[in-house]
């Protein structure tokens, strides 16, 4: 996987607007303008769009007005347009109407007179820029329009074309249109550039007809183009620009242009690329930051083709130092490709700029550009090393320096990620040992920055569109699964969709017991971790000591106390290993005053979503041991849970409909664990509380203790089973001298009637037992108390079901056929209950002894 899905620099680097209605607009220099500034504080039109303006002052938000208000305010817009008044007035409603279409999902249908008067301003020459950027931006908000004709051949502005495309496509042009602009950018770009400013906008128009239609090229025009973009991005000048002047007569007194300067202040003395300094820049320098701004989709675009030649795995093995040696000369540089020599041209670039970044930047912008350079020049490395292995040598020498240099920095974290990029895919074609650089990056960054929410993103990213190269090569990537769940214990729901990618891939016969401790601790992690970012980073040398006698009173006081810090360590552990998670039960208690935190609560209900991709993972490869351990898990943790409002409820639902999952793969569990099945069936609290598991143990045991599928399930085995659930039904069907009766769901007596029948089927000793317990039943259901708690169909099926098991239970063989069906009955079966999965059979062979309907049948129905 390449690096390629990380941010391209063009989002990042100033020479393109930021702003989203601006349609690609490129900055005008203004004088104050310093290079290094981030996108989103550049001086240009658009900067006024997505200001709100001060003009109209209203006491309800854009997105309330209603049809006609807008109307009434459609119509002053119209008079100013029509009488070509674009003064402030004007500017500040139109601002005002942008805001009001776009502050709603449903797109607000504009006047057909008024759509052409805001494309005909739009045309006018006498409108502003900012004008223009406002009307091209409620024409795209509010597109398609079925009569809107936009000219666009007809247009000869390169930066009117730059606000009118983007409605072209929020038009839904067809392709050929697309292609069609594409094809007059590159034949402006062919000959000679257009004078001034208008030449930026060209690039970046390129760069969004490439990524929608990147065939649209030829042969010749993407030759030409990278001859271009050679030139602009290796021989820019090297002196800065001079600031237009609003005179026209020369003045001797102005100060001649300096020389461009790197971030550090000093003069710089090698080519000029995105991180050199000046207060103006002249057009080819424009050019120069543009064209590695879009550099990275040309080549990807573009770069492979021929990329790869017949003796590219033999020049591969020469020595990475001649190789050098021989490419940079400027003779032979000359006489590549048009293609290869882009790439050697770009690759000079950005070893230029990993250079630049080793200088000690002026500013705090220049440094943040820094590191955003770093992450595009080392992606762009990445990605002319795969498509030719010949610089593999000679960047290895640079990132692992470059690694060294910043791995001790967090602020450097970012660049982290395309450098491990770089290495998983070039260690094997440079027999380079690359452990140190996984090792760091997953147990260094998870742990110390899972609070940053963009690194979050591109770390998981990272990972997922690695997944094929960490399953066959990469260890650490799943020892550290406990980090990396940091991300998303912190950042959910956000990154809920990432990790259920990434979760197959971590699961595995030795993971899988671990994970599912993990995932139930999600929302604990998530409150440590709240508790951890929050607690004073004081030097161990300057803080105040403990009384290890004393408990402590806030969590902060806990996760430094010495009797609870090592439950909050193996809690916030990096990587898997051995631990006991019930053990974690104190912590659990001293993080419950920050359960019902937002951040906790979003983040418990991520969990649900992930245990049942889990169960469905975890059922193709899970053998009986494996099986055996995930419920006994299910049962211990079922007590163990972090006390979030609705996260227990929602667990237990899920993990109620992945027992029978689990016994039906493996019915043989069921005897294995018959110990803690007992002790989970046998407690009347877990009706109350756990009614979900409690009903799925219960159909377990009877569905699945049988010598059918297990040998060791001998009669006294069975009547171990039985005599505990009739124990259970007896407690919970009791008449009580009390007036009122516990209301138990007539779902859960349904499922222990039947399981008892089943059982009794299997041991025939039983079958008296069982008929005078479900006598009885008539006399609990008809009892006062019992009509006054259930209603009357709850009362029914109890009455029912009891009658059909009776009934059945007096022709034993029957019985032992229905409840306790063989293979070759029960594979194929055509009815399924999904709360008793008792056959059809059960209710025909009542009827048959009651003499109901199916006494004439002559046959049991199908």
């Amino acid at each position: 996987m390449s690096g390629e899905n990380t941010f391209p620099l063009e989002s990042i680097v100033y020479p393109i607007c930021p702003n989203q209605y601006a349609c690609g607009t490129i900055i005008a220099g203004e004088p104050d303008f310093q290079p290094g500034q981030l996108l989103g504080t550049d001086p240009c039109a658009c900067a006024e769009v997505t200001r709100r303006p001060k003009w109209p002052k209203r006491g309800k938000s854009d997105r309330e007005i209603q049809d006609d208000e807008l109307k009434k305010f459609i119509s002053r817009i119209h008079s100013f347009l029509q009488n070509q008044d674009l003064g402030s007035e004007t500017i500040d409603c139109l601002q005002r109407l942008l805001l009001i279409v776009s502050a709603t999902k449903y797109r607000r249908k504009l006047d057909s007179k008024f759509v052409e008067l805001l494309q005909t301003v739009l045309y006018l020459p006498k409108s502003s820029e900012q004008v223009q950027t406002l009307c091209a931006a409620i024409l795209r908000e509010t597109s398609p329009y079925s009569d809107l004709s936009l000219s666009w051949d007809k247009i000869q502005d390169t930066r009117l074309l730059s606000l009118v495309f983007p409605i072209m496509l929020a038009q839904g042009s067809k392709m050929e249109d697309i292609e069609a602009v594409g094809q007059h950018v590159v034949k402006i770009l062919e000959g000679r550039l257009p004078e001034g400013p208008n030449a930026r906008h060209l690039l970046p128009l390129l760069s969004k007809v490439i990524s929608l239609a990147p065939a649209s090229l030829n042969e010749d025009q993407i030759n030409l183009l990278s001859k271009r973009m050679v030139d602009w991005l290796r021989y820019a000048s090297v002196q800065q620009g001079v600031p237009q002047t609003s005179g026209g007569f020369f003045n001797p007194r102005a100060r001649q242009p300096g020389p461009i300067a790197e971030v550090d202040g000093t003069v710089a003395t090698d080519f000029f690329t995105v991180l050199s300094v000046g207060q103006y820049y002249t057009e080819d320098q424009w050019l120069n930051m543009q064209t590695f701004s879009i550099l990275r989709k040309w080549l990807l675009c573009y770069g492979s083709d021929g990329a790869n030649s017949p003796n590219s795995d033999d020049k591969s093995e020469v020595d990475g130092s001649i190789v050098s040696m021989v490419s940079v000369t400027s003779s032979s540089s000359r006489l590549l490709p048009p293609k290869e020599r882009l790439r050697e041209k770009a690759f000079e670039y950005c070893q230029r700029l990993i250079e630049q970044c080793n200088r000690r930047a002026l500013k705090k912008a220049d440094a943040e550009l820094q590191k955003a350079c770093l992450v595009e020049a080392i992606t762009i490395m990445d990605i002319i090393c795969r498509q030719d292995s010949s610089y593999v040598y000679r960047s290895l020498s640079c990132l692992k320096n470059l690694h060294s240099r910043i791995s001790g920095d967090l602020s450097y974290a970012r660049v982290l990620l395309p450098i491990a990029q770089f290495f998983l895919n070039h260690s094997e074609t440079a027999a380079v040992d690359s452990e140190a650089v996984y090792k760091h990056l997953f147990t260094k960054v998870p742990a110390q920055l899972f609070h940053s929410p963009m690194l979050a993103y591109e770390f998981i990213q990272f990972c997922r569109h690695n997944l094929p190269l960490f399953a066959e090569s990469v260890s650490i990537f799943h020892q550290n699964t406990p980090n990396i769940f940091k991300f998303l214990a912190w950042n959910s729901p956000a990154l809920v969709a990432e990790y259920m990618d990434i979760l197959p891939a971590l699961l595995g016969p030795d993971t899988a017991l671990e994970i599912f401790h993990l995932l139930l601790d999600l929302p604990c992690l998530a409150a440590a971790l709240d508790v951890q970012l929050r607690s004073p980073q004081t030097p161990l040398s300057e803080r105040t000591p403990l009384d290890p006698s004393s408990k402590p009173t806030t969590c902060q006081e806990a996760l430094r106390h010495p009797e609870y810090r090592g439950l909050f360590q193996y809690l916030l552990r990096a990587e898997l290993g051995p631990g006991e998670p019930g053990r974690l039960a104190p912590a659990r208690q001293l993080l419950g005053s920050v359960a019902t935190s937002p951040r906790v609560v979003q983040c418990a209900e991520s969990v649900p979503v992930l245990l049942q991709l889990f169960f469905g993972v975890v059922a193709k490869f899970a053998d009986g041991s494996l099986a055996s351990k995930l419920v006994l898990a299910m049962l211990e943790r079922s007590d163990q849970l972090y006390e979030v409002p609705g996260f227990k409820t929602e667990v237990y639902r899920v993990m109620s409909s992945q027992l029978p999952v689990l016994c039906k793969l493996h019915p043989s569990l069921v005897v294995e664990l018959s110990k803690p099945l007992l002790e989970f069936s046998g407690t009347v609290t877990n009706i109350q509380n756990k009614e979900d598991i409690f009903t799925h143990v219960v159909w377990a045991i009877g569905e699945y203790a049988s010598v059918l599928h297990d040998k060791r399930c001998t009669a006294e085995q069975i009547n171990k089973f039985f005599e505990v659930l009739e124990a259970m039904l007896f407690e919970i069907t009791q008449l009580r001298p009390s007036a009122t009766v516990p209301k138990y769901s007539p779902r859960i007596i349904a499922v222990l009637m039947t399981a008892l029948a089943k059982l009794a089927s299997r041991s025939q000793d039983l079958i008296p037992r069982v008929s005078l317990f479900l006598s009885k039943l008539r006399t609990f259901v008809q009892s006062p108390a019992v009509v006054a708690t259930y209603n009357a169909d709850d009362a029914e099926a109890i009455l029912t079901r009891a009658t059909e098991l009776m009934n059945l239970l007096k022709m034993p063989s029957v019985a032992q056929f229905v409840l306790t069906p063989s293979a070759e009955v029960s594979s194929p079966r055509f009815h399924r209950d999904t709360h008793t999965s008792l056959p059809l059979a059960m209710k025909t062979t009542s009827r048959l002894l009651e003499g109901g309907e199916g006494r004439g049948a002559g046959s049991v129905p199908g």
